[in-house]
């Protein structure tokens, strides 16, 4: 997609970026509404509608600079409140609500995927667009689940990795937390994200992409 113009890219991004976190964010508050805990509904989270989810900063500018200088798309939502107490089982269903995210984006990167397969026998004008939405579609839902699975509070993968620790670990490995999101960016600058996430960006990509060949 080097080709395109900076408003062709953007034009080709937007659609699979909406889709990517709003999915994502309804996804984590569906699985904590079926574990007891209807906080995030009571708050219009479990919704497909994207003005619901959109954080000006991590939905719009950190991923408008990645499309734009062609590098890693680094972004996120506003996180879906979690309220502990009234979840049946506080520490297993966190597992299930955290997950939810990156499954949910490994699932849209899969439709993508059969889109792409779909844009091969479209002739005409819809085809090519169709395509390079698909690619984007499928990059940034690899991306965003890759991101999203880093063993770091608040991300998701931290959030797992926490439920999964011994109580008296868990507690302390929680109090990183708050530093966290200052951790990632320390990480993106530095061009940490992509010397980590880039093979495996590569493998899962590549992976999924053979399925239809």
């Amino acid at each position: 997609m080097n080709g395109l113009a900076i408003i062709q890219k953007i034009a080709v991004y937007i659609i699979p970026l909406i889709f990517a976190i709003t999915l994502h964010e309804a996804a984590h508050a569906y699985m904590a509404k079926k574990y007891g805990d209807n906080t995030a509904q009571l708050m219009g989270r479990l919704s497909l509608n994207p003005l619901h989810h959109i954080d000006p900063l991590g939905t719009v500018l950190f991923p408008l600079i990645g499309i734009i200088l062609g590098g890693f798309i680094f972004g996120w939502a506003k996180p879906v409140p979690i309220n502990f107490s009234r979840l049946q089982n506080p520490k297993r269903n966190l597992f299930w609500i955290a997950i939810a995210g990156p499954i949910s984006n490994l699932a849209q990167a899969l439709i993508w995927v059969l889109l792409l397969k779909l844009s091969f026998s479209i002739t005409g004008y819809f085809g090519m667009p169709l395509s390079l939405m698909s690619q984007a579609g499928i990059a940034i839902n690899v991306s965003l689940m890759l991101l999203n699975l880093l063993p770091i509070l608040p991300l998701d993968g931290g959030r797992v990795l926490y439920s999964l620790l011994p109580p008296a670990q868990a507690n302390t490995y929680a109090r990183i937390e708050p530093y966290g999101m200052w951790i990632l960016i320390f990480l993106l600058l530095i061009g940490g994200l992509t010397y980590v996430i880039q093979p495996l960006f590569q493998f899962t990509v590549g992976f999924i992409v053979s399925l239809i060949q």
